[in-house]
């Protein structure tokens, strides 16, 4: 049985249970060790399933002070709509499915025709997919934003540092950062 599930999950958490994991004037005893523990409930499939991981430091009192951003709201979202008809026209020439409109529906053949690595990009993947330990969909994962990141910059191809900018936006699970560290 097949039930249809598109959302988009929007999520924020601690890095630690206190936390203050950034802050060792408040952090507790058990830091970094706490954190892992803390992080470690959710489970690495749930994990590899998160696009882009964020992690926000917390705010001064004097970053509250600084002016606001420049770029409006209506100027980012007009950039996000060149971007989703940038998407839209390379599916339909590239004879996608009706379904398969933007990066998010791409997969298989279609998404790797709408990437395109140069050998540079593909060291790069292979080099991540082994150091990161990316799955299958990890790795799908990171094409799909590092296309996503090409089309609001307006580049017709993926480079490099699309490929580097969407790796740093994926999460290993705690248990396997902490293999890897170790």
């Amino acid at each position: 049985m097949v039930y249809p599930a598109r959302f988009q999950m929007i999520a924020a958490m601690n890095p630690c249970r206190c936390g203050y994991l950034d802050d060792p004037a408040l952090a507790c005893g058990r830091a970094p060790k706490c954190a892992v523990d803390y992080q470690s409930k959710i489970s690495g499939p749930l994990y590899d399933r998160m696009d882009l991981h964020v992690d926000v430091p917390a705010v001064s009192a004097r970053d509250l002070s600084l002016p606001a951003p420049t770029e409006k709201s209506a100027d980012v979202a007009a950039r996000v709509l060149a971007a989703r008809e940038i998407q839209a026209e390379r599916y339909t020439r590239l004879g996608a499915p009706a379904a398969v409109r933007v990066n998010a529906r791409a997969d298989g053949k279609i998404l790797e025709a709408a990437v395109a690595l140069d050998a540079s990009g593909r060291t790069l993947m292979e080099r991540a997919t082994d150091r990161m330990r990316l799955s299958a969909r990890g790795y799908h994962r990171v094409l799909r934003v590092a296309r996503t990141l090409a089309d609001l910059e307006g580049a017709a191809d993926v480079a490099g540092n699309h490929i580097a900018e969407a790796l740093t936006y994926r999460r290993m699970s705690p248990h396997i950062a902490m293999t890897a560290a170790g």
